[in-house]
């Protein structure tokens, strides 16, 4: 299951981060909200490089980042969590990786400190890169069939303790 939920990922993930961004773009038009150059200045923080403002490298944790967590989306998708309800719990993790990378570099504040309009932005964004990712993450997981999960739930739907779980497989 991981090595199918790497590729898989990597995929779902700059899909997503790609719808994220015609988003990003639409809004920032119609806001006149500025680029953001928090991602470029996180990659200058934890590769020690001089912290002045480069597109490259602001794409490249943009995108990285977005492949990277895709992944993590693929194997929810590929274990049986899939649907509208998985990509919920996934936009939580795209949301807690970013302030992990933000608030650990000191590039970021907490969330809670954050003017209320930019925060709405912001899960405004992480939310449709989420839910893009799982989208595409769930057709492809698909394509293999049901997951763990989604085999032991068809056993008993719910959970009960006198079920209990899979016989082991080889996948």
């Amino acid at each position: 299951m991981l090595k199918r939920s790497l590729g898989q990922g990597v995929l779902a993930g700059l899909v997503g981060v790609a719808v994220m961004t015609v988003a990003e773009k639409v809004e920032q038009r119609v806001t006149g909200r500025p680029d953001s150059h928090v991602p470029g200045t996180v990659v200058a923080r934890l590769t020690d490089r001089p912290e002045r403002r480069s597109r490259a490298r602001n794409l490249s944790m943009h995108f990285g980042q977005g492949a990277l967590l895709g992944v993590v989306r693929a194997l929810m998708a590929n274990a049986g969590l899939r649907g509208p309800v998985a990509s919920g719990m996934f936009a939580v993790v795209r949301l807690t990786n970013d302030q992990i990378v933000e608030n650990a570099t000191g590039v970021g504040a907490p969330p809670q400190t954050w003017p209320r309009a930019e925060l709405a932005v912001d899960l405004l964004h992480k939310c449709v890169y989420a839910f893009a990712t799982g989208a595409v993450a769930d057709a492809l997981a698909a394509r293999n069939g049901p997951g763990p999960g989604q085999q032991h739930a068809a056993l008993r739907p719910g959970r009960h303790s006198d079920v209990g779980p899979l016989p082991r497989t080889d996948r």
